[in-house]
C-alpha cells in the first residue's frame, strides 16, 4: 500500500499524519510500527488519522497511536498539529473545530498569528478513572523504583508523584534540575509501574518561579519525547495543587514553549503552542 503523510511538529513533538477523512485508512501495529520507525520509516512520536465523524456537532474524529503502535485517548501537542493538518488540507474553513478523540471531544482553535489555543477539558484527580490503583485521592503518592547505586548494586527507594489524568494517564514528579533528572532511568520504571493499570507518562518538572517551568516527559510507547502537550497540562495543573505555580505559566520543553492557563479543579486546561508542517511525502508499507 503507497500511504500518503504530512510530517509534522509542535514543539519538537513530532507526527506523521494522515488524511483517513478524505478515504478510510486502517493500519495494523506493525505498520505504525515501521512508519514510526526513525531509521527505516519516517520516523515520529505519535501517527495522527483524521477521519470522519457520525456524532452531532462534531466535525472529526482523531485517533492516535503512538509509536509501538498502540492507540492512545489523547495527543495535545498533536491535537495542534490537527487543526493546522485540516485548514491546510482544505477539509474545513473554520478557525475552531469541535473533534472528537477516544476520551471525549476537544476543541482546538487556530489563532491569527498561527499559534493554536486547545481546550483540552477538565483534569481528572479520582484515582479510579486515571486509572491509578490507590484506597483515596490524596496530593501525592509514594512509588516504589529501582535505584542503581555507583557500584551497579540495585536498591529500592521511593519516588513522590502526583497523578492525574488529561484524558491520558500522568504521573509529575519534581525535580531541582530538569538537565540532570534521570529519565532515562526512572521514566520506564513508572511507565510500567504496577499502580498504573494502562501504563503512565511520567512529567519531570522544574519549577523555575510561580509562572514558568522546565519540563521533560517520558510517554508510554514512545520514550521521551521533545515535548508533550497533555503532559505540560498535568505538570502545570500538579504545581498549581500544590501552591507552586500560579496560571497562566510557561513551560519550556526542550522542543518549544508551550503556555498553559488553568483556572482550578472543575475548569478546562488551555494550551496554546506552535504546529508546523514538515513535509509532505509517500511510503510504501
Amino acid at each position: 500500500m503507497l500511504l500518503k503523510f504530512t510530517k509534522m511538529q509542535g514543539a519538537g513533538n513530532d507526527f506523521v499524519v494522515v488524511d483517513g477523512y478524505s478515504s478510510p485508512v486502517s493500519l495494523a501495529p506493525a505498520q505504525i510500527r515501521t512508519i514510526a520507525n526513525r531509521y527505516f520509516g519516517v520516523g515520529c512520536d505519535q501517527l495522527l488519522i483524521v477521519e470522519k465523524t457520525a456524532t452531532p456537532n462534531v466535525d472529526f474524529r482523531y485517533r492516535i497511536f503512538n509509536a509501538d503502535g498502540g492507540e492512545v485517548e489523547q495527543c495535545g501537542n498533536g491535537a495542534r498539529c490537527f487543526v493546522r493538518f485540516v485548514t491546510e488540507k482544505g477539509l474545513t474553513r473554520k478557525r475552531e473545530i469541535v473533534v472528537e478523540t477516544r476520551c471525549g471531544v476537544i476543541t482546538p482553535m487556530l489563532r491569527d498569528d498561527n499559534q493554536v489555543t486547545v481546550n483540552m477539558g477538565a483534569p481528572i484527580f479520582e484515582p479510579a478513572k486515571i486509572p491509578f490503583i490507590a484506597e483515596t485521592r490524596q496530593k501525592t503518592y509514594a512509588l516504589q523504583v529501582n535505584t542503581r547505586g555507583a557500584t551497579g548494586d540495585i536498591t529500592k527507594s521511593a519516588i513522590s508523584i502526583t497523578a492525574l489524568s488529561m484524558g491520558n494517564p500522568h504521573a509529575v514528579t519534581l525535580v531541582e534540575d530538569v538537565e540532570s533528572a534521570n529519565v532515562a532511568e526512572f521514566g520506564p520504571q513508572i511507565e510500567s509501574h504496577a499502580s498504573f493499570p494502562k501504563r503512565v507518562n511520567t512529567g519531570f518538572m522544574q519549577v523555575v518561579n510561580a509562572h514558568e517551568i522546565k519540563l521533560r516527559v517520558y510517554e508510554r510507547g514512545s520514550g521521551e519525547t521533545l515535548s508533550c502537550g497533555t503532559g505540560a497540562c498535568a505538570a502545570v495543573v500538579s504545581g498549581i495543587q500544590l501552591g507552586l505555580l500560579q496560571s497562566p505559566v510557561l513551560v519550556h520543553t526542550r522542543g518549544g514553549k508551550l503556555n498553559i492557563e488553568w483556572q482550578g479543579e472543575g475548569q478546562p486546561v488551555m494550551m496554546t503552542g506552535p504546529a508546523e508542517i514538515v513535509f509532505e511525502g509517500e511510503i510504501q508499507i
